[in-house]
């Protein structure tokens, strides 16, 4: 499959190692940018949920052309079949513990529970951007704008949220920098494990990344995105996913 991508390189080079992190960082931006952006104004609700049902069909279009399709290349059927059943467990499982303690609702419980929410969300995008440069492959450009759109509806909704419940501007800002490094070091993790498996490994890990990011978005993304931008969430998903299509697909 052609696509676009960014850093190409060796994917043993100290470079490509730092590429890892930068690239990680740049997507992990996008929460601090968002819990900002968050703070400084109420945003309406459709406008978030507009941003979020782009950021879905963008993922969307990701797990098909950056997580399954590669999977199948370098792994074959059963290594991929086999991370999606595991990927899509563990998330669903992390996905409740998080819900038990509040994660997903908001609740009053100043805001961990929501950025645990958001970092359970941004594991396994950011992972994929280094399984990538592991690969040799570079960074999508597709995936990179995937995460980074989708990044922004969590910090602007979730931030709104805690500033709301009396949260200080500083406490709210520390935390989702610590968040957005957590996926940074996502980013970093899924490179190193990447580039010392064995090809069934790695189409085992685009498969778990795939199957993580399916649950989170028909459980989560997706469903949040109806609620606040309406009927309009499903023509948005659509452009999300025909963008990001287009840009995995670049010569």
């Amino acid at each position: 499959m052609a696509q676009e991508s960014i850093g190409d390189g060796g994917p043993s080079s100290v470079t490509t190692v730092l590429a890892a992190l930068g690239w990680g960082a740049v997507a992990a931006s996008s929460l601090v940018i968002g819990a900002v952006l968050g703070m400084i104004r109420k945003w309406h609700a459709g406008v978030v949920g507009g941003v979020l049902a782009f950021g879905a069909g963008a993922l969307i279009s990701s797990v098909a052309f950056e997580l399954a399709q590669e999977g199948l290349a370098i792994g074959g059927p059963v290594p991929v079949a086999i991370g999606l059943a595991v990927g899509a467990l563990a998330f669903f499982g992390a996905n409740a513990a998080v819900d038990r303690i509040g994660g997903r609702a908001g609740g009053g419980s100043g805001g961990l529970p929501l950025a645990l929410g958001s970092l359970l969300d941004g594991i396994p995008e950011q992972a994929v951007l280094g399984i990538g440069l592991a690969a040799g492959e570079g960074v999508s450009v597709a995936l990179l704008v995937a995460i980074f759109i989708s990044n922004l509806p969590e910090g602007i909704g979730s931030a709104s949220d805690m500033r709301a419940a009396g949260k200080s501007v500083r406490s709210v800002t520390s935390l989702w920098i610590v968040v957005s490094v957590a996926c940074a070091l996502a980013t970093l993790g899924g490179y190193a494990l990447a580039s010392v498996a064995g090809p069934e490994v790695k189409g085992a890990i685009d498969g778990f990344a795939a199957g993580a990011l399916l649950v989170m978005l028909v459980d989560s993304m997706i469903p949040e995105a109806k609620e606040k931008a309406g009927n309009r969430a499903g023509l948005l998903t659509v452009i999300g996913f025909a963008v990001a299509a287009a840009l995995s697909n670049l010569v």
